[in-house]
């Protein structure tokens, strides 16, 4: 995974002053070197329990376990004393703990094994911890260590101000993490700024402001405005740009699997820059800026209009999950239900480079069932989209999101459409009206004008009318025809460079337009019969009766963008925005003609028609004259009944 980093990511604040003049007290602490550890060796390990208050634990050491830990050796300890009676052993949270023999520091207190009692551990060198302050920035990382007996004392992520469901989905999109999440809340000394002290807590976030998602840990050791805390990765990111804080503990909660600290998150303090296997880096008095997300969300129903803001780390992998979680949270928290819902979401995502273009959006979704999280699904397309092309690195900047939920359902149903004329030359422009039957409404017209392009080559072609999100019907037949999957088709899709997918991305057809296209060649589903009408309608299909295999997504969506292929033709398309979420599509056969063969086929056509009106009202005639005839004769045999 790439990541790239340089000091201009950073902004220095006036902490940078408050740290300085807070750390000319620190004392130097001598290292004892592993090789120096011998087993029977006695100390002591500070971490907090309650608050900032450090408390002290025994430490004895039972012997080196040779390359055992991701980044060298380990050191086998047990722990015991008051502290561990108190917690029932080493619980989640004090990883990162300093262990010191003879006076001089000797690592961190990082993994427990994963068949014996809380008491016993091992220690990561802090050795190999300070070499996390002089590893070079990089592009790559190995894979993640593992080991199966060995089980590091986890950093569970406290979550303030998210809801379970919204955890749910932030897991259900990164499970190879394997997440814990707890609930957490703030404390009133939140908002003081702390230098960070040996034994200390401090916690990791990837999502700060009016929500908050981290990981509390213990610092191991601090050296002016660098610490190094953990003793063991926490994402194993490699170098990284995670918003690092202070931390108060509430208090070490019981568990049968193992105990954990819970605690708050507090003031912003620097930038965790490093995170690897012999724990994570970090920098004091240095604020990273992350991506700033604004949030205007309103509910339509209740009246409530929220704005709230939020910032996530910049991570390829983790930002548009991190990001959509948010929205999806704040999103639950302002609609104060589940269930079903109208809403439509614009959202402007700002590149750093101002020589790229921001991207603006807007679409309409509904759902019988999670509105919220069917809201956030393009937008976290979207962002990943952007941040995982293989063309440029497209920095994020800035997120501005401005959401309206409704409860009603804002759907119409596509149930007919009539084409001024089917035999056109290029240049012509056919007007097509389309009849939409909103959910529950009354019927509405829409006329749309569609231009043949001026180079459209002679021949038949398929005129496809539909909804915006949908796709055509040829197309799902053809898709079932050859057993083709979404995967499929985004393997078959290339794009030439950033700005042919960028392109795509902003046009790309929203759910509440109604499309009028040609199709592509070689696909038609069309009624081939010939007919004398001028004006012919489309066939159509009646979406909630035969809805589309279950899985098929729109044909050019967001998630079929990738490293795909693509034709350098472009399809000649019409799009009309519309007020409601158009279901439904059908199809015209278009015959583009020679414009002296077209004038020929047309006057034609309306000499047949004029003969056929002609023979139509003499026939009307006739029949109206037999129909007099009839009743003089009927009145003539009544006259001469009443006569007898």
């Amino acid at each position: 995974m790439k990541f790239t980093h340089s000091w201009r990511r950073y902004r220095k604040t006036i902490l940078a002053l408050f740290f300085c003049s807070a750390l000319t007290s620190v004392q130097a602490v001598d290292f004892m070197s592993v090789s120096d550890v011998e087993t029977g060796m006695e100390g002591i390990a500070k971490t907090v329990i309650v608050g900032d208050t450090i408390s002290a634990f025994d430490v004895k050491v039972l012997g080196v376990m040779k390359d055992k830990g991701p980044s060298g050796h380990l050191i086998l300890a047990k722990f015991s004393g008051p502290v561990m009676e108190q917690t029932g052993g080493i619980a989640h949270g004090m990883s990162g703990s300093p262990v010191y023999i003879n006076g001089k520091l000797v690592g961190a207190v990082a993994y427990g094994w994963g068949f014996a009692d809380g008491t016993i551990g091992m220690i990561t060198p802090i050795e190999d911890m300070v070499k996390l302050w002089n590893i070079p920035y990089e592009k790559n990382l190995t894979n993640i260590w593992s080991d199966q007996q060995l089980i590091p004392m986890k950093t569970p992520l406290m979550a303030y101000g998210f809801d379970r469901t919204s955890m749910d989905y932030f897991k259900s999109k990164l499970p190879q993490y394997n997440y814990e999440t707890y609930d957490t809340a703030s404390s009133s000394g939140d908002d003081i700024a702390k230098p960070l002290v040996d034994g200390g807590s401090v916690a990791a976030l990837l999502v700060d402001g009016d929500l908050k998602l981290g990981a509390i840990g213990t610092v191991t050791y601090v050296d002016g405005n660098q610490i190094v805390a953990f003793g063991h990765p926490f994402l194993k990111h490699g170098s990284a740009n995670y918003f690092m804080h202070n931390a108060n503990i509430f208090t070490v909660v019981k568990s049968y699997e193992s105990a954990f600290k819970l605690g708050s998150m507090g003031s912003e303090i620097g930038t965790v820059t490093e995170d690897r296997g012999a724990g994570i880096a970090g920098v004091s008095g240095v604020i990273s800026s992350g991506i700033p997300m604004r949030f205007n969300l309103i509910d339509l129903d209740m009246g409530r209009d929220t704005v709230s803001n939020v910032k996530v780390i910049e991570d390829k992998e983790m930002t548009p999950t991190l990001a959509a979680t948010s929205l999806y949270n704040m999103l639950n928290k302002t609609l104060d239900r589940s269930g079903s819902g109208t809403a439509t979401i614009s959202y402007t995502i700002t590149p750093r480079n101002k020589n790229l273009k921001s991207l603006t959006r807007t679409n309409m979704f509904y759902s019988s069932d999670s509105i919220s999280e069917k809201t956030v699904d393009e937008f976290y397309n979207v962002i990943d989209v952007l941040m995982n092309n293989r063309f440029i690195d497209y920095e994020i900047t800035d997120i501005q999101v401005k959401t309206k939920v409704t409860q009603d359902k804002k759907t119409a149903k596509l149930i007919d459409a009539t084409a001024s004329s089917t035999i056109v030359s290029p240049g012509d422009t056919i007007v097509i009206d389309v009849v939409l039957e909103p959910y529950r409404g009354d019927k509405i017209v829409k006329e749309i004008f569609f231009t043949v392009p001026k180079d459209k080559p002679l021949g038949t072609y398929t005129l496809e009318v539909r909804g915006g999100g949908e796709i055509p019907l040829p197309y799902v037949l053809e898709k079932q025809k050859y057993n083709l999957t979404d995967e499929v088709i985004r393997r078959l899709k290339v794009y030439k460079d950033f700005d042919d997918l960028f392109d795509e991305l902003q046009k790309t057809d929203t759910n509440n337009q109604i499309v009028v296209e040609f199709l592509e060649d070689g696909i038609s589903l069309v009624n081939e019969e010939s007919s004398t009408k001028a004006v012919k309608k489309a066939k159509l299909r009646d979406v909630e009766e035969k809805p589309s295999p279950e899985g098929i997504k729109k044909k050019k969506s967001t998630d079929d963008i990738g490293d795909g292929k693509d034709d350098d033709k472009k399809k000649e398309k019409t799009a009309v925005d519309t007020e409601y979420i158009v279901q439904g599509d059908g199809q015209f056969t278009i015959q583009v003609m020679d414009p002296r063969k077209r004038d020929k086929v047309l006057e034609k056509r309306e000499k047949e028609a004029k003969a056929k009106a002609k023979m139509e009202h003499k026939l009307e005639l006739e029949k109206l004259e037999h129909s007099k005839d009839s009743e003089k004769v009927s009145g003539s045999k009544n006259k001469q009944d009443v006569a007898k």
